[in-house]
């Protein structure tokens, strides 16, 4: 059986992983787990710690590493390899390509193969617009303006485009939608509800990442 440790930005990431990745990928013979990004209070922080921890636990030896933040949080003086960089990409999918080699060059030579670098694009929330009839059916009419779902979906291709600006980001257009939204307590009901083939059918990159945690089976 193969070891996958996946450096989680927050508890939402962490429930997320536990209670939905890792039933799936027990069935290809793959453990997970979820660790916290250490010192984050629940956000996402500088890059040299982050990759501190993930090439402490790759030095553990057996374990396969990847990491689940939301790209939506990072900021210029967290450093990231490529950051300002990748600004002049203009395609969301080569920018998260051209951030994830980047990532991946940034660690140990040795220790580089069994890394899986991957960021949210452009956060967890982005996931639950996979199918927004979830909402409708877990949610009466009064305690929810579904037009605003309606809306972001009819203005993005996919999912994982949806971030015109900061006031119209994910978890920003949920909590306009549903007074009270609270990401931890419906995040991973959500998500859950939806299921794994459906968010993988309308979000690309986080299919990509998905099927690059499946391969290391083959590893």
């Amino acid at each position: 059986m193969k070891r996958l440790i996946i450096v989680c930005e927050g508890p939402t990431e962490n429930e997320f992983c536990l209670e939905m990745l890792a039933p799936i990928l027990l069935k290809s013979d793959i453990y997970v787990e979820a660790p916290l990004i250490k010192k984050s209070n629940g956000g996402i922080v500088p890059w040299q710690a982050i990759k501190r921890q993930i090439e402490t636990h790759l030095h553990e030896g057996d374990a396969n590493v990847s990491m689940l933040v939301d790209y939506y949080g990072i900021k210029d003086s967290y450093n990231f390899p490529g950051w300002i960089e990748s600004k002049d990409i203009l395609s969301l999918t080569d920018r998260f390509q051209f951030l994830c080699d980047r990532m991946k060059a940034d660690i140990s030579p040795v220790l580089a193969p069994r890394f899986i670098p991957y960021m949210q694009i452009h956060e967890f929330e982005s996931l639950l617009f996979s199918d927004i009839n979830v909402f409708k059916d877990n949610f009466d009419k009064s305690e929810m303006n579904f037009s605003i779902l309606e809306d972001a979906n009819r203005e993005f291709s996919n999912p994982e485009e949806i971030n015109s600006r900061p006031s119209l980001a994910p978890s920003k257009r949920l909590t306009k939608a549903i007074p009270g939204y609270d990401k931890v307590l419906y995040g991973n009901y959500i998500a859950v509800e939806t299921g794994l083939s459906r968010i993988m059918e309308k979000c690309p990159l986080f299919r990509q990442w998905i099927t690059s945690l499946t391969s290391i089976q083959n590893s």
